[in-house]
């Protein structure tokens, strides 16, 4: 598996993430229809286009859930146990359809499990920007990881 296990990830370790994604107005509207979130802000060009923001801007729990999804690859793919809380979770600056987001990741602190001994836990902390380098979501996660030798 590609993802690191507990043993490999070192406090203050920057993973800068390869892959990004462009988000759609299709992402956007399905996301926000799927989750029964009818803000305007999210679905309706013509109310948003009177908005500060001038037109739709992307659903932040889709850009939450988009940032995580980027870092499995290189993080977490086949070592994750489970994904523990997030905390600390800040949207600076919108993102809008045809934005695509990049992530990086800081590895907080980490600690070995006591009730679990071959896992431990690590706290993360993600940060997304858009294509013009924009922080764009900023969060906290806490992880329940395996160990190399588990």
């Amino acid at each position: 598996m590609p993802g690191k296990h507990y043993d490999e990830l070192e406090t203050g370790q920057i993973i800068q993430h390869s892959l990004g994604r462009t988000i759609t107005e299709m992402d956007n509207v399905l996301f926000s229809a799927l989750t029964m979130n009818p803000q305007p802000l999210h679905i309706d060009e013509h109310y948003a286009s009177q908005t500060e923001f001038g037109q739709r801007i992307v659903n932040g729990i889709f850009a939450l859930g988009l940032a995580v999804g980027l870092t499995v690859a290189e993080l977490t793919q086949g070592t994750l146990v489970a994904n523990l809380g997030y905390e600390s979770v800040k949207h600076p600056h919108p993102m809008f359809h045809g934005d695509t987001l990049y992530v990086e990741t800081q590895v907080l602190d980490k600690r070995a499990s006591k009730s679990r001994p071959g896992q431990g836990l690590v706290r993360f902390k993600h940060t997304g920007r858009n294509q013009h380098g924009v922080v764009v979501i900023e969060f906290e996660r806490t992880a329940l990881m395996r160990r190399s030798n588990s």
